[in-house]
């Protein structure tokens, strides 16, 4: 019965260590590759691009004051993290006439830790 819970457990646990462990390098990731153009904060100055707090399952183009490409605004994109994961991939591809200036990210382990770190942002 007791190895039956410790199993239980580390199933339960094992799987929240390493999204921890993934929003730790997704920070790393943001810190390196983001945070020139995008804050964190709830509220804040803006800079090159919106905040990123509250992104994951955002309307696109919804940030009040933020000023977006007519293509951002229209695209009727909300963050998911699937749609998250293809715009980091390539930002131009999902969302044709963006002004967002970032090539894409091709590593998808770095993709995926980024979008676990965005996914903290509430």
């Amino acid at each position: 019965m007791r190895s039956l819970f410790l199993a239980a457990a580390l199933a339960v646990i094992g799987p929240l260590s390493a999204a921890a462990q993934d929003a730790a390098e997704g920070e790393k990731i943001y810190k390196r590759l983001c945070s020139v153009c995008h804050i964190v904060a709830k509220e804040g100055p803006t800079r090159q691009g919106p905040t990123l707090f509250g992104l994951v399952g955002r309307k696109a183009g919804s940030v009040e004051g933020f000023r977006y490409s007519e293509a951002n605004k229209k695209s009727d994109l909300v963050w998911s993290p699937e749609i998250l994961d293809k715009y980091i991939t390539d930002p131009r591809a999902v969302v044709p006439g963006t002004t967002m200036a970032f090539a894409g990210l091709r590593k998808a382990d770095e993709r995926a830790a980024l979008i676990a770190f965005l996914a903290t942002l509430k």
